[in-house]
């Protein structure tokens, strides 16, 4: 074929700007001899390697391994390669981890923030990393500390939200199963609840809001707190929170959702398959991570101006999925 080496490359990566006809040619004429780009060869040129760092707290939460399916398959189609590092939600681990992929090995990182990292509010590491040029793309568990594209849900508006709905089938002692607030998803959706509370009338009341350690054993602990309160509905943070309180409640011989209502956060397998199964708010996971590899690949190709008043952050729309924990 007599093209140009650019019109092959661009060809093969299905630019809109070949022809159709050309494409197709250029394209059964690799597949017939089975060529494959070499990777190193354009990153050397490129100086860019084509893969992506992604670091995320645990793997125990659906939503997380949601995320990076769409990471992972967005970066894919894009020619990019996907290493993942788990924190465990540790700041330690994070450290690690971001000093490890940092060395060349990868053109950016996309992450969310481990629990210790925003105890400790100890954000040296990521801005060290920006100052070095390597982009960084934040989700879901972010910093304003940080100046770098974000990608997050709605949380206060979904938060509201939900709790409304739990108003409007006539709950009005509605308790908050949340983490800490150093959090800042956490604080959001606290703030969603209260406010939402507060609009139809009923007084906020700390002595309904149970905070759960992220990493420690909290039977106990749910126990005595629906044996202390009289409750008739339940918004929990996330969807592990609310099956262990839902088993709780339905081991002091309480109904669900007669007696009590839940709705929890992330629209997992433990929720479809709860009995009874669970009302929850889908993050939509897939499409935060799409997003977010989205914007890593333009910030890496396009050489965009890396200055404070460039950067973005995206919201996706939360929506609440209606199960039988609810009535």
């Amino acid at each position: 074929m007599d093209v140009s080496i650019s019109t092959v490359s661009k060809a093969l990566k299905n630019s809109e700007e070949i022809g159709r006809d050309t494409k197709e040619k250029v394209q059964a004429f690799a597949k017939l001899y089975n060529y494959k780009p070499n990777n190193i060869a354009i990153s050397l040129k490129n100086k860019r390697t084509k893969n992506i760092g992604v670091i995320i707290p645990d793997i125990v939460h659906h939503f997380f391994t949601t995320v990076f399916r769409g990471i992972e398959k967005y970066a894919n189609e894009q020619g990019y390669n996907v290493i993942v590092c788990v924190s465990d939600e540790s700041f330690d681990k994070e450290v690690i981890n971001m000093e490890l992929l940092a060395n060349g090995s990868i053109d950016g990182f996309i992450m969310s923030l481990s629990a210790e990292t925003q105890q400790k509010n100890d954000f040296n590491h990521l801005k060290e990393v920006t100052e070095q040029g390597v982009p960084l793309v934040l989700f879901d568990r972010v910093t304003d500390e940080v100046a770098c594209d974000k990608v997050v849900i709605d949380d206060f508006e979904i938060s509201y939200k939900a709790t409304k709905n739990l108003i409007k089938n006539g709950r009005k002692r509605i308790a908050l199963v949340t983490t800490e607030n150093y959090f800042n998803v956490s604080k959001k959706r606290a703030e969603g609840y209260t406010k939402a509370l507060m609009d139809n009338g009923i007084a906020a009341n700390e002595a309904l809001v149970l905070k759960l350690p992220y990493n420690g054993e909290s039977d106990t602990i749910i126990d005595a707190f629906f044996d202390a309160h009289d409750i008739d509905a339940v918004l929990c943070v996330n969807e592990i929170f609310a099956i262990t309180c839902m088993r709780a409640v339905q081991k002091k011989g309480l109904r669900i959702p007669e007696d009590i209502s839940f709705i929890g956060f992330t629209n997992g397998i433990l929720s479809r398959y709860a009995t009874p199964t669970l009302t929850t708010v889908e993050q939509h996971g897939e499409i935060m991570g799409e997003v977010a590899a989205k914007m890593l690949i333009e910030r890496v190709e396009d050489d965009i101006d890396e200055e404070e008043e460039n950067f973005k952050t995206e919201v996706i729309k939360a929506t609440l999925i209606k199960r039988d924990s609810t009535s």
